[in-house]
């Protein structure tokens, strides 16, 4: 969380309550969500087609104010103690990102590097430069994804030295660590199915002790999209604070249900 100082130095009277930067202190845990913007022609490229590109970069749009929401939501609700971040792609100066700082209450920092594993590796070296003592890196696919499962990756990450959310492609989701482990992100070949193997054959050579999260489905093909879709429609048949989508999301892919089906 951002810490607000006075313009002035001086002392304050006991009968005065102390500005927010005095009472709280900065959170040991640090939760960086890994997004681009929602540009169409640059996001979901691999549902183009049958989606248009404008299609395509709402429906991720969706998934990145999900990610922000339930992400806030694990804070004011659930109690989980961490800061957010927002590590932008291609640019924190882009207007989306701004209006994202200013509504979702969450930090700005830049992705930097020419892969991802680069970039995942320059955002943990950041944040631990910043002094927390735990980070997780969380992506935007996943906008079905329990809002308790970043409240379990905390513990688990104080008794294990990696944590991974695997995703059923073989990548993964969520991934948490206690100092800084270049190595970790070194020759894996990204946007493959051996990501998650790859990494934790890596971890085991390193000597991590690793711990996984619950396997989850996230949204890179047009079968994943579909599996959305039909999930959304049972969520939706569910009573309201029983569902898993947000309303925005819900009826987004509903309303791409129907473009699909008129182009079929």
């Amino acid at each position: 969380m951002k810490q607000r100082s006075g313009s002035r130095e001086e002392p304050f009277p006991a009968s005065r309550p102390l500005p927010q930067a005095t009472r709280m202190q900065r959170a040991e845990n640090a939760l960086v969500v890994f997004a681009k913007a929602p540009i169409p022609g640059q996001v979901k490229t691999r549902l183009c087609p049958p989606l248009t590109p404008d299609e395509a970069a709402t429906l991720h749009g969706s998934f990145v104010l999900d990610t922000l929401e339930r992400t806030k939501l694990a804070v004011t609700r659930l109690k989980v103690p961490f800061d957010r971040y927002l590590a932008c792609a291609p640019s924190s100066t882009l207007v989306f990102f701004k209006i994202m700082e200013e509504r979702q209450s969450v930090n700005l920092i830049d992705q930097e590097g020419d892969d991802l594993g680069r970039r995942m590796s320059r955002a943990f070296d950041t944040l631990f430069a910043r002094g927390y003592r735990r980070v997780l890196i969380l992506g935007t696919d996943v906008p079905s994804l329990p809002l308790a499962s970043s409240k379990q990756a905390l513990p688990l990450l104080a008794n294990h030295d990696l944590v991974l959310g695997p995703a059923r492609d073989g990548g993964y989701y969520l991934i948490g660590l206690k100092k800084p482990m270049p190595a970790l992100f070194e020759n894996i070949p990204w946007s493959t199915d051996r990501v998650l193997a790859l990494t934790r054959e890596k971890a085991g050579t390193l000597g991590l002790s690793e711990a996984l999260l619950p396997e989850w489905r996230d949204i890179d093909t047009l079968d994943d999209l579909q599996a959305l879709i039909d999930a959304s429609a049972m969520d939706a048949k569910k009573p309201k604070h029983e569902q898993s989508f947000s309303g925005r999301t819900a009826g987004t892919l509903q309303l791409l249900a129907k473009r699909l089906r008129s182009r079929a």
